[in-house]
Order: structure tokens, then sequence, then C-alpha cells
């Protein structure tokens, strides 16, 4: 197991759950923490083991932006370069370039449980999870207007898409605080939570997800979605054909048959 610093891991009945720790900091986001996030999520979409990846944070933050020491660092010319984790070929990668693409292009879906303050680039990681739960006290901010900085690493892109374009530029002009329950009225996460049951409703959506769907379906279906901003109609229509023809072929279309004829849970693998 890879001796992390600033992030602890833990594998359990197929899922994966991942913890910024630096509760004393609120888990400001520093470039070890990326890379260690980035090894962590991209050695997960290649193991067998892992079929969901959760991300929480530890204490009462789930990520409070960039650590200020790393701003003033950059201020003074001072910024780190990022090590590169090796990731293998991906269409959806070449569609997603910069810093958190590697999410979209992982085939296990990832869910963002924010159990507190979620400000900045803790933001924009936690937008490129594919599911977000919050709890319902936790308090959300773009931040940047307020550091001298602009909407970065795609998510001039990317909060438009989730939540409209006069939401997104409300939230971003203005940098304000909103809570989690504020984030799911908006469609900016599916559902928030009191603090006390965030977790436990994160770990049954992520139980399911790990023994009763199809770990290749859900793979196969997340590349659809990511591709489909940069298709028309037709071609993702085409797509889906293409796909459902390769998914009779496969074992897990006979097991999800058989499983519910014979009322059964399902023993997917993947394949």
């Amino acid at each position: 197991m890879t001796d992390y610093k600033q992030i602890t891991s833990e594998t359990r009945d197929g899922v994966l759950t991942l913890t910024l720790n630096r509760p004393d900091r609120l888990n400001a986001w520093t470039d070890v923490m990326h890379n260690e996030l980035k090894h962590a999520i991209v050695t997960a979409g290649r193991d067998d083991a892992v079929r969901v990846i959760v991300v929480t944070g530890a204490g009462r933050g789930f990520c409070a932006g960039a650590d200020m020491d790393v701003l003033q660092g950059i201020q003074g010319g001072a910024r780190d370069r990022l090590a590169e984790v090796e990731e293998a070929p991906s269409e959806v990668r070449d569609l997603y370039p910069g810093r958190f693409g590697y999410m979209y292009a992982c085939p296990k879906p990832i869910i963002a449980a924010i159990n507190g303050a979620c400000a900045g680039i803790g933001m924009i990681f936690a937008l490129f999870a594919d599911l977000r739960y919050a709890a319902a006290e936790a308090k959300f901010t773009t931040a940047f207007s307020q550091r001298g900085l602009i909407a970065e690493h795609g998510i001039a892109w990317l909060l438009p898409r989730l939540v409209g374009e006069a939401k997104a530029l409300d939230l971003l002009f203005t940098a304000r605080k909103f809570t989690g329950t504020d984030a799911a009225a908006m469609g900016l996460v599916n559902e928030a939570f009191p603090v006390g049951e965030l977790m436990g409703n994160v770990q049954q959506t992520a139980h399911h997800l790990a023994t009763q769907v199809s770990p290749r379906s859900v793979a196969v279906m997340k590349r659809q979605i990511r591709r489909t901003y940069f298709q028309s109609f037709g071609e993702s229509l085409a797509e889906a054909d293409a796909e459902m023809e390769k998914s009779f072929t496969t074992f897990d279309f006979k097991e999800g048959v058989a499983s519910f004829v014979e009322r059964r849970a399902p023993a997917f693998e993947g394949r």
C-alpha cells in the first residue's frame, strides 16, 4: 500500500475511501495532496478490487481551498511543478486536458462526500466527481474573485452545465458563501444530509454501486456521458448502438439476466 502523507486510503468491500488529511488546515489544497489524490484515483481505476471511489475530508472541512502558504509562494514566483502520474491512453482524457481530467477518464464512479468547508480548488475538485453529496451545514464558495483570481481549472465550462449560466455567474462573481442545502437546491450536489448522516448515506450508495450494478456498464456509461458534450445526438446514438451490441456478448449481461430470472443477487465481474 502506498504511504501517503496528506491523504488516507482504505478499501473495504470494493469501496475505496480517500480522506483528505490536513484537518488542522481544513484540508487546504497543496501540490502534495493533488499528486497523492491523482495517484490513488488513477491506480484505483486499474484495480479490479476497487469498484467505487469515495473522497471526503478529515475533521470539520472537506477542502477549504488552496493553502495560503502555497498562494504566497506563487506570488513570490515559487510555484511548485506537479509530478506527473502515468496515465493510460484515454480518449476521454484527451477531451478533458488540465489538472482534473483524470477524474473523468477514471472508469470507476467517484463520489465526493462533502462534509464541511468546500472552497476554491477544493470545490472544483468536488465538481469533477461523478456524484456529490454534502452535509447540509457545509459552507461552499468559489472564492476566486475575492483572491484576485479567475475561474480556473475548467470551472467556467463546468459550473454553468451543472447549475445554469445565471447561477454560475452569481457564484463566480460574488464568491458568496452558500450551504450544502443551497447546493442541493441548485443542483450542484445530488443531495444534502445532516452532517451526522452524510457518510452513512454515501456508503450506502457506494455499496450499492459496488455490489448491485455492472462495473463494465458504469464505466461505459460514464464514458458516454463525458463524450456527449463533444457529440451530436446522432453521434451519441451511434455510439450507444455500437456499445449495446458489445454488451450482449459480455459476462455481465448474461449475469444480469440470470440473476434477475433466478431472483438472486448478481455477481458481476466487470467483463
